[in-house]
């Protein structure tokens, strides 16, 4: 599937849970097969983890490890860098190759 929202693009959460609806971040990493998206400070997810002994000989430390968990892309939008508001995303062909395009105010994203 072709995924419009890509690593460094900053969106805002439109959809999910209430403390993180309306946030704008960073993503940080982009699942195009699960059309899913990790963005920076949204859905975190802990994790309780043990004492383990790697092959080194090194012990990793017990505890709550924090993490963002990955959302579903329908619940993002792209945030416009020119005129700053969320918005769908549209693909433009021209000599140059293809690029992104906000949907209303038509300024290439790429």
């Amino acid at each position: 599937m072709n995924v419009k929202i890509r690593k460094g693009d900053t969106v805002e959460i439109i959809s999910g849970k209430l403390e993180d609806k309306g946030i704008r971040a960073e993503v940080i990493k982009v699942f195009p097969d699960e059309s899913r998206v990790v963005v920076q400070g949204v859905n975190i997810r802990t994790k309780h983890q043990r004492q383990v002994q790697t092959e080194a000989g090194r012990n990793v430390n017990p505890g709550r490890i924090k993490f963002e968990g990955p959302i579903h892309i329908s619940n993002v939008m792209l945030v416009c860098p020119k005129c700053g508001k969320p918005t769908r995303v549209g693909v433009q062909r021209d000599e140059k190759g293809v690029h992104r395009v906000c949907k209303n105010c038509q300024a290439q994203i790429d």
